[in-house]
């Protein structure tokens, strides 16, 4: 089901019968045709195992199930957003950024501990970013949210890449992450703290960078 980009910060997407998409509570612009949202309760496809590691690390998204036929125009809080085409691989992305997907995407739930040992656990004190990150595996879309426009950046095995923690939004492939610290000239000139960390992904992939340190 892919999106339409009708501008930086609004997405169309056609539902068809037969078809289910998931999209965050209030994105809902306005829709033409015969269309249905419903509250889901289970945390998408990832179902009750999936609610519950959201809910003991307090991230739980609420998310509505988009069905019928018609078209239906997306957007939240004025957020720019980036749509990411899966092919087949897994999305690792924070669960606020979910604006919609498809429902043919299966969802998960990653302890960020499992990737990166005690570093990713330090990673979630540190940045304010949770210690479960969402997953979406399979083959479709997904509109991912954003401060300031999101870059593409290709992670290759000679060449891994450097993020600021705050300005991660998602990534893909092969990956693995790792916090790291570096002192640099923010801190000299007196940022905030956080700017000593940096987030080290290796592999084979890309990682999505906002053009913000901010939160959504």
């Amino acid at each position: 089901m892919p999106f339409n980009e009708i501008n930086s910060k609004m997405v169309e997407a056609v539902v068809a019968p037969g078809q289910k998409m998931f999209s965050q509570r209030g994105a809902m612009l306005a829709y033409k045709g015969e269309v249905t949202f419903t509250p889901n309760i289970q945390g998408g496809q990832g179902g009750m195992m999936s609610m519950i590691g959201r809910r003991v690390a307090n991230e739980a998204t609420p998310l509505m199930t988009v069905e019928g036929n018609g078209t239906v125009m997306f957007g939240h809080g004025g957020h720019h957003i980036q749509v990411i085409s899966l092919a087949g691989d897994t999305l690792y992305v924070e669960a606020d950024r979910l604006l919609a997907f498809d429902g043919t995407l299966q969802q998960g739930t990653m302890f960020m501990g499992a990737q990166g040992g005690v570093m990713g656990m330090v990673r979630g004190q540190v940045t304010g970013q949770g210690l479960f990150t969402t997953t979406l595996k399979g083959h479709g879309a997904v509109a991912v949210m954003a401060h300031g426009g999101v870059v593409e950046l290709p992670i290759t095995p000679q060449r891994p890449v450097h993020v600021d923690p705050q300005a991660y939004v998602a990534h893909h492939g092969d990956v693995r992450n790792r916090l790291s610290t570096a002192l640099g000239w923010r801190d000299m000139v007196g940022r905030g703290s956080g700017e000593a960390f940096q987030l080290e992904l290796s592999g084979s992939g890309a990682v999505y960078v906002q053009a913000s340190e901010e939160k959504l």
